[in-house]
């Protein structure tokens, strides 16, 4: 037979149930707090590097690599195919306008003046023997011009008598017309006489002209290979350093091989090179800073060089101190090319979470959580970058490497 249940005893089972349950239920958070601890992704803050935004001045900059060069530098070459005879400096050393650096073998130039001068010598000879003809030519004609016009001046008085004597009778008409044509005979004579003087001055003045046309282009020739003489003994164009050296004596060169080169001493530029992807950014008169170590130096483009090598463009860069100390020959440095300035913007501190311009992804640390946010990113100068949208002032971002983390929205950022 059932017995009833008192009802004190039913209320103190449904307390005893509802607190199991509550046990099982606080048990399972517990454990499902512990384990989510245990796998969620955690970062130590000493192994991040976090960076603050800040408001701040930025210059959009674009890195290349810079090596130093003399702003005047002069290259020697050689004027004609040779040897190196004498070596007079040595490399490196500082040379003065006009020292001589090097002796080119010359006996190739000297034969050819000496060929020269003897061509000008048979040229001289050649104008005195033709004026000496022509002189002796219009001697010749002038003689027998001399004599015809005394054959005329008789022929003419014979004519005159044999007319006289025809209107008395005392000649015959055969007589008169013979004596009229010795006269005409003469006359024509003398003229041809004249006009082969006159033709004999031209042709000679003609062969003259043409011999000292000739003595001209040989005196320019032999003007030119003294000129070339003179080139082989190799001098310094200015003062500066020696920077390059034909140092071998014997070596062979040939006509414009460079044989010496002469640099500016403490007054430098930088040539910059860098990839075409830049190059429309590029343009004359853009401010540019030339780091070596902790020296930091001033300057501004002053050419895009406009030939593209290999992918490669190239630039030169006037700086506002040229003789600083630090600057040496080929000395190598790195430029930055600003092209954009801005003033009073946000900006974070440049790091391997940054990945160029535009909307990125980049964890910003809040009450220890770092979370995902969408930045937009603007200008970069290699140190530091724009913030344009996403951040405020006094915002902390992780600005190392977190590709690790990509898959996740938030990481625990521990101490």
């Amino acid at each position: 037979m059932d017995t009833t249940i008192s009802p004190h005893i039913i209320r103190r089972r449904k307390r005893r149930t509802a607190l199991a349950v509550a046990a099982v239920l606080a048990t399972i958070s517990l454990a499902a707090w512990g384990l989510n601890r245990a796998i969620s992704p955690s970062v130590d803050a000493n192994n991040v590097s976090i960076a603050t935004v800040r408001l701040g001045n930025i210059a959009n900059s674009i890195s290349a690599s810079g090596i130093v060069i003399p702003v005047h530098e002069e290259q020697v070459s050689s004027p004609i195919q040779t040897r190196v005879a004498k070596v007079h400096a040595k490399l490196g050393q500082q040379v003065q306008t006009g020292e001589l650096l090097l002796t080119l073998d010359d006996r190739t130039i000297v034969l050819a003046s000496d060929s020269i001068k003897e061509q000008l010598a048979q040229q001289e000879n050649r104008m005195l023997a033709l004026t000496l003809e022509m002189e002796q030519k219009r001697k010749q004609l002038t003689g027998a011009i001399e004599l015809l016009q005394l054959d005329l001046e008789a022929a003419r008085v014979k004519l005159g008598r044999y007319q006289t004597l025809r209107k008395a009778g005392g000649v015959s008409a055969e007589d008169l017309l013979t004596a009229e044509l010795n006269v005409k005979r003469i006359e024509i004579q003398l003229r041809q006489h004249h006009e082969q003087q006159e033709d004999n001055q031209r042709v000679t003045r003609s062969n003259i002209e043409g011999a000292r046309l000739q003595k001209s282009i040989l005196q320019k020739q032999l003007q030119e290979q003294q000129q070339l003489l003179a080139q082989t003994q190799v001098r310094a164009p200015f003062s500066g350093m020696l920077t390059w050296l034909m140092a071998e004596e014997g070596a062979s060169v040939s006509t414009g091989q460079l044989v010496a080169r002469v640099s500016e001493l403490n007054n430098y530029k930088v040539e910059a090179s860098l990839s075409d992807f830049h190059a429309r950014a590029l343009s004359a008169g853009q401010p540019v800073l030339v780091e070596q170590g902790n020296v930091k130096l001033d300057g501004e483009v002053q050419t895009v060089l406009p030939e593209i090598q290999n992918g490669t463009v190239k630039l030169l860069v006037t700086l506002r101190q040229p003789h600083h100390a630090m600057l040496r020959n080929k000395l190598r440095v790195e430029v930055s090319i600003v092209t954009e300035q801005k003033k009073n913007t946000l900006l974070a501190d440049a790091g391997p979470a940054f990945n160029g311009r535009g909307p990125q992804e980049i964890f910003i640390v809040r009450d220890g959580v770092a979370r995902k946010t969408s930045l937009t990113i603007g200008a970069s100068d290699g140190k530091s970058v724009e913030i344009l949208s996403g951040a405020r002032a006094g915002d902390q971002l992780i600005i190392s490497d977190t590709s690790r983390y990509k898959e996740r929205d938030s990481v625990r950022v521990t101490q």
